[in-house]
């Protein structure tokens, strides 16, 4: 009689809450460094040419992943429809909003504002969905929050906010409100039985033909400064920032929950502020070491935090 296989052949070499926190990392690295880079795409070219030239690389990349390992990108009609609710919140209109949002506030305040993004899902999720989130999960979103806001208090102070910025605020709560549903609608596909990079590769490409569609009948001008700085941050945001950094996400999101998954965008903040004192000069004290403290614990108490479950 064959003896049944032992747990300890398939036993993984690294525990789920050590591959979401390695993921966590590699997202937020990158994301750490696309405010930065979305800096050169601002100025001659049109934000909204920019952002569907950034994803319809990104799309196009993901399809090619996708067949060259076997996969498919066929999909049912409601996982279709999912999608494109994704792809309009996620990389339309979201994106559109963050680079026209940079051309008028720091990208540092952006980023302070997306912090907001773990709180914003486990509301929508909560109220849409009825899921139920754990103590631990709002305690930890929450810390993101106060800790990012802490550590980048100063940068805001000195943002000079005034009325002229008040748009550009805007911008940036509009585009995190729509990461927020972006995310609700990943997650009904991900219920329709959608698969991670098929169903992120469709959502970028309807998100691309949406944008696409508003500059067209917008009269947007689809000229393009071809610079050096233009085109490597281009294939950088596409390719890392789109490609990596998306596929990562919502692999995480699946496996951990949005709301662990969204509070990338509470760690990204201090990343940029490092690339910003590498690159723009800038000096930070004693309070962004304490706001930092409070992000990284925040991020402990969402990785032990249990997934959620239905009220």
């Amino acid at each position: 009689m064959t003896e049944p296989v032992t747990e300890s052949v398939t036993k993984p070499l690294m525990s789920p809450a050590a591959l979401a926190l390695g993921g966590i990392g590699v997202c937020a690295l990158i994301w750490g460094t696309t405010w930065y880079a979305i800096t050169f795409q601002l100025g001659a070219v049109d934000p909204v040419v920019s952002v569907v030239m950034r994803f319809a690389i990104a799309a196009a990349v993901l399809a090619l992943v996708v067949k060259a390992t076997g996969g498919k990108l066929a999909m049912t009609r409601p996982q279709h429809l999912m999608a494109m609710g994704q792809g309009l919140f996620s990389f339309a209109i979201s994106y559109a909003f963050v680079y026209a949002s940079e051309e008028k506030i720091a990208s540092a305040v952006v980023a302070v504002i997306f912090a907001a993004l773990a709180f914003l899902n486990l509301i929508l999720f909560r109220v849409a969905s009825k899921q139920k989130a754990a103590p631990a999960a709002w305690l930890g979103a929450g810390m993101g929050v106060i800790g990012v806001a802490v550590l980048s208090g100063g940068e805001v102070m000195g943002a000079g906010l005034g009325l002229h910025a008040v748009e550009g605020v805007t911008f940036a709560v509009i585009a995190v409100v729509a990461s927020a549903f972006g995310n609700w609608f990943a997650w009904k596909g991900q219920q329709a039985g959608a698969q991670v990079l098929p169903g992120t590769a469709w959502a970028m490409a309807y998100g691309t033909g949406a944008l696409a569609l508003y500059g067209l009948t917008t009269g947007v001008s689809w000229s393009v400064a071809w610079s050096p700085a233009y085109v490597i941050s281009l294939l950088y945001l596409s390719l890392f920032g789109s490609v990596i950094a998306f596929g990562l996400y919502f692999t995480i999101a699946r496996a951990r929950g949005y709301a662990l998954a969204s509070y990338i965008s509470a760690l990204t903040p201090p990343i940029a502020m490092l690339v910003s004192v590498m690159f723009e000069g800038a000096k930070f004290g004693v309070i962004a070491l304490v706001g930092l403290a409070l992000v990284l614990a925040g991020q402990l108490f969402l990785i032990r935090a249990p997934k959620r479950s239905a009220a």
